[in-house]
């Protein structure tokens, strides 16, 4: 057993507690209890298949035994069929010798070993594996994960809708927005990529060595293997690709980890803009006791939670867009470049996943200074040029751009400059007494409505 202190890789070390339910999944002893599930599948299917005559349907009693060997699948199984492994050279066939060996311990089904991997190449097993731990993956951990991050967006977005700050584009000061309304932009943008997540095809094929059910055919003519192919992979929960070659192209795959991509840069830009407003004080962030945010000054505390989300962010896109560019494309009817290349989906979805627990960690420590943020609309009257020029176009006033430029370009402007501008404004009275009442907190737009109605 690999101590966490000795494991190469951080998700395996250092992050393992953050990511152990995806070790079921896609760790190699989760890729060959998928294997063993989908030939176990593929049996109990022909089975039902009264055309196949030589397989009768099982009884119950034989039931039971195929149903005990995928449902008490253990580790130590997985090791048997590594050591077939180390014999066959082939992990696939492994797997097909050891639930041979399996099915020879009942009576009834040691008759049917030569119906195990029938007429099926390794990748009508892989893809279906594969096909099964993304979607266990996506709908147990992922999408569970991404769910928390955005309730809790939302819930931040209600509680901080009418907190007033100013916004800053290009890094400036700009037009005050809410602490709630950018919470609830992020949270919106989340929800998309959540929803194009829940809805992706994961297809899989059973069609055999090169997606004509050319053996099929010859075995058992009188068999539609279209329409039975379409029924066992449905039965796992998948979607089936009719039109594949060997492998089933992995185009679904692409679309999947392109859509984990974009939720990751989402995060990413969320994790940046979080930094910047701790270090501007609009965040605090709730100290823990016997926490240490430096080695030699006391008084830190650092968004270090954020910071760790970014770089893993980034580690799971890196591996995600290469996962993406790479599996769609396979030389002629297949090569197996996508075979080492496939083991490592966890591999991003697992910097992704810590990625996550470590945002939510860091958004329960927040708590928005209100002081902070209001001494700097205190010190910014000079946004309240916008408002001011587009009402005097609205009367016709000459140049009101150029004049708010001159008055507050590269300057910072108080309020009583503010005040004896609009004085001196011919506009009617009404429209310059609305003008004389706005203060930058104030001047928000429907910044809280927004927030609050997400």
């Amino acid at each position: 057993m690999i101590s966490p202190l000795s494991a190469i890789s951080p998700i395996d070390g250092r992050y393992s507690s953050k990511v152990e339910e995806l070790r079921n999944i896609f760790s190699e002893y989760g890729l060959i209890r998928y294997r063993v599930l989908v030939e176990i599948c593929w049996l109990e299917h022909l089975a039902e298949d009264d055309l196949i005559q030589e397989l009768p349907r099982f009884s119950e009693k034989a039931m039971k035994h195929l149903n005990s060997i995928k449902e008490n699948f253990c580790l130590k199984d997985a090791e048997r069929i590594k050591e077939i492994e180390a014999q066959t050279n082939h992990d696939v066939k492994a797997v097909e010798y050891f639930i041979k060996e399996q099915l020879g311990k009942q009576e009834e089904l040691k008759n049917c070993v030569q119906f195990i991997h029938f007429a099926s190449t390794s990748e009508d097993i892989n893809n279906l594996a594969h096909g099964l731990m993304l979607k266990q993956a996506r709908d147990q951990v992922i999408i569970p994960a991404l769910e928390a991050i955005e309730k809790k967006l939302r819930e931040m977005a209600h509680k901080y809708s009418s907190i007033v700050m100013l916004a800053r584009t290009h890094g400036q000061i700009a037009s005050p927005t809410t602490v709630g309304k950018e919470l609830a932009n992020v949270a919106h943008r989340l929800k998309r990529q959540i929803a194009q997540l829940e809805a992706l095809q994961i297809l899989g094929k059973m069609n055999g060595a090169v997606g004509n059910f050319n053996a099929h055919m010859i075995a058992y003519s009188a068999v539609d293997w279209d329409a039975s192919a379409e029924k066992f992979i449905k039965n796992l929960g998948l979607a089936r690709n009719p039109y594949t070659t060997q492998i089933e192209p992995h185009d679904y795959m692409a679309e999947f980890f392109d859509v984990l991509a974009r939720v990751n840069t989402i995060l990413i830009d969320f994790t940046r803009d979080i930094w910047g407003y701790i270090s501007l004080g609009y965040f605090k962030q709730r100290a823990v006791a016997n926490e240490v945010g430096s080695s030699t000054m006391p008084h830190k505390v650092n968004p270090i939670d954020f910071e760790n989300a970014e770089g893993n962010l980034g580690l799971g896109n890196a591996v995600l867009s290469h996962l993406s560019a790479k599996l769609p494309i396979s030389r002629w009817q297949r090569d197996l470049t996508d075979s080492t290349v496939l083991r490592n989906m966890g591999v991003g979805i697992g910097y992704s996943i810590i990625a996550y627990r470590s945002i939510l960690k860091g958004a329960d420590k927040l708590e928005v200074d209100e002081s902070m943020i209001n001494a700097d609309l205190e010190l910014s009257w000079e946004i309240l040029a916008e408002p001011i020029q587009t009402v005097m176009r609205r009367y016709g006033l000459p140049e009101a751009y150029e004049k708010l430029k001159t008055l507050t370009r590269g300057r910072t402007i108080d309020e009583p400059q503010i005040r004896a501008f609009i004085q001196q404004l011919d506009l009617p009275q009404s429209a310059k007494k609305k003008l004389l009442e706005l203060t930058p907190q104030s001047y928000v737009g429907n910044a809280d409505e927004q927030a609050r109605a997400f």
